[in-house]
């Protein structure tokens, strides 16, 4: 069996890009018969923005009930929050030891925020490390990233190198998943979407706010009757992504025969989603409303993923000269 692993920070519900970039790519890789899946809910990482705790709890919840809803089969993974195994932050501090500072201080995350130092806390500076800790300590083959996230993969690689390099093969060095055709979702202003830029769609909101939130999409102030450029317009991005390819044909041809509004176009990317996501949004709000089965459900999968963690870790306390229970 071959290891894949992956975690989404709990600091806000997962939008269309998450689900579409991440999620089901991830889901569609796990059911390769094969293939062993890990999803954690990344909630020590989301400590370092969201101070308040039963908002981030909530968010866990999000984050779980989104996976289970998009089709993570939780009975032939494992789904679990990285909080609920602590061990990962004795091992952090292992790895902390043979991180140098100068790779921490290169690391995207530290350095988008260096010049307002006073942002930044000892948490987000060593988040490479914690990172490392959530795919080493599980014996991760895989992990599949997006090429701006190469980076920190990167570190927990070299990290693994360098451990093994002093004491033997301790650590599974992971390599590096990467969709060469990444998808790009657009957000509601035409950049990339992210909850950073405040711009992103969440399919589980209520279907009038749903719509609420694409009637909001940026577009120009090109008449209805006259044509549009398909290619300039965030609506039909969006929609390429969600519909079929001969349904995504149709609405090009109308947005540039003219005499089809973006209204119309906005109408027709909600009807897309609302489809798509029919069983998804049901799966969900059933889950957020029984908020006990979404705590067994994670409590289960990290019963289940604890003793790969604590294997790991008898291997490199062993190696380091630390007392092996």
């Amino acid at each position: 069996m071959q290891r894949i692993l992956t975690g989404i920070q709990s600091t806000n519900q997962p939008h269309l890009g998450n689900i579409l970039g991440a999620i089901e790519p991830m889901v569609q890789l796990s059911q390769a018969p094969n293939m062993e899946a890990f999803a954690f809910i990344a909630d020590l990482h989301a400590l370092t923005t969201v101070k308040e705790g039963q908002d981030r709890r909530h968010k866990v919840r999000q984050v779980a009930a989104t996976w289970i809803a998009c089709g993570f089969d939780v009975e032939k993974n494992r789904l679990y929050c990285q909080s609920d195994l602590p061990e990962v932050t004795e091992l952090t501090w292992y790895l902390n030891c043979f991180t140098p500072f100068p790779m921490l201080a290169n690391a995207h995350s530290f350095k988008d925020k260096s010049n307002r130092l006073s942002d930044v806390n000892a948490g987000l500076f060593t988040y490479p490390v914690l990172m490392a800790a959530d795919i080493l300590g599980y014996d991760a083959h895989w992990v599949p990233v997006g090429k701006d996230q190469l980076q920190h993969l990167e570190m927990a690689r070299d990290i693994a190198h360098s451990i093994n390099h002093r004491y033997g093969d301790v650590l599974v060095v992971p390599q590096a998943k990467v969709a060469e055709e990444t998808m790009l979702i657009p957000g509601t202003d035409g950049q990339k979407m992210s909850k950073s830029y405040g711009n992103f769609i969440d399919i589980f909101l209520p279907e009038k706010e749903l719509k609420k939130v694409l009637m909001g999409i940026l577009t120009d102030s090109t008449p209805l009757e006259e044509p549009k450029d398909a290619d300039a317009c965030i609506v039909y991005q969006l929609f390429k992504c969600i519909g079929s390819p001969e349904q995504a044909l149709e609405m090009r041809n109308k947005l540039q025969a003219g005499g089809y509004g973006y209204g119309h176009a906005k109408s027709e990317l909600l009807g897309a989603l609302l489809q798509r996501f029919d069983k998804a949004r049901g799966i969900y709000a059933d889950l957020m409303s029984n908020p006990d089965e979404l705590e067994r459900i994670l409590a289960k999968g990290a019963e289940r993923t604890r003793p790969i963690l604590h294997e790991t870790l008898q291997r490199v306390r062993n190696a380091l000269g630390f007392s092996v229970s």
